[in-house]
């Protein structure tokens, strides 16, 4: 089985998912399959992604489509659906660099899969000139998410253990909210580009950090997420940062 899973929420991006696909191609270790999750496209997104799986790409596509419910929700698809051991995901208007894939497993195997309690790698998310989204990390090295995000103001990408991510429920939906993504990990921190992304600063994700996916906190954080999400959607920001918070001083105390 492939080691690493590449997941692509879409939607009517039929134009710009060419130059993840062609960074896909260009990729000098092909030990990952790109999951395609097309978040009811109206554009022919469809056709476009079998034409690719007829060609001899060096890599699996797989291709779901489902009806439209934003971006958490193809998360949530892609979680269900994936089984190899780490799972990162590309923006439809992103792409990696052409050693990406090599430089993800070489740093989880040199640097992740035997330590206790690192649930995966994150690295920068830079824009087309070379610059890096919020600038470097000040440190690499072991990191909680949440010092991640006091350290470091810009986007990042992660990589996660994807049986994590299945140990926990489904991200949760609102009415009328379509970018609500929350994620809480611990893991190993590298100053090194990861994704080209095309930024767009009218476009907003709401960072909200719930999930500590350390197995000696699993089952209390399950727990606590079952009651909060009964909550209104601002008391549950609210609630999940101060969660968040906790954990990682609990986290602290492991190591």
């Amino acid at each position: 089985m492939e080691k690493l899973t590449i997941f692509t929420p879409t939607y009517n991006r039929k134009k710009k998912l060419l130059l993840g696909y062609e960074a896909l191609c260009r990729q000098t270790n092909k030990d990952f399959i790109w999951l395609i999750i097309d978040d009811g496209s109206t554009d022919d997104t469809e056709a476009l992604v079998h034409a690719w799986k007829k060609k001899d790409n060096g890599f699996k596509i797989e291709y779901v489509y489902k009806e439209n419910g934003g971006l958490h929700t193809g998360y949530n698809k892609a979680i269900e659906l994936m089984e190899t051991e780490l799972c990162i995901c590309i923006d439809s208007d992103d792409y990696m660099p052409d050693d990406g894939v090599e430089f993800i497993i070489k740093t989880w195997t040199a640097y992740g899969r035997e330590q206790k309690g690192v649930a995966g790698i994150v690295g920068l998310d830079f824009k087309l000139d070379g610059t890096p989204l919020g600038g470097e990390f000040p440190k690499t090295g072991n990191a909680h998410l949440y010092e991640i995000r006091k350290m470091h103001k810009g986007d990042i990408k992660i990589v996660c253990k994807t049986a994590l991510l299945k140990a926990l429920p489904m991200m949760p939906t609102f009415g009328n909210e379509k970018n609500f993504n929350p994620f809480y990990y611990v893991l190993w921190n590298i100053k090194r580009m990861v994704c080209l992304i095309y930024y767009s600063i009218n476009f907003v994700i709401l960072h909200i950090v719930l999930h500590n996916i350390v197995d000696y906190h699993c089952h209390y954080l399950i727990m606590i997420q079952r009651l909060i999400l009964r909550m209104p959607f601002i008391m549950y920001q609210v609630v999940c940062f101060l969660v968040s918070g906790i954990c990682y001083k609990l986290h602290l105390s492991h190591f």
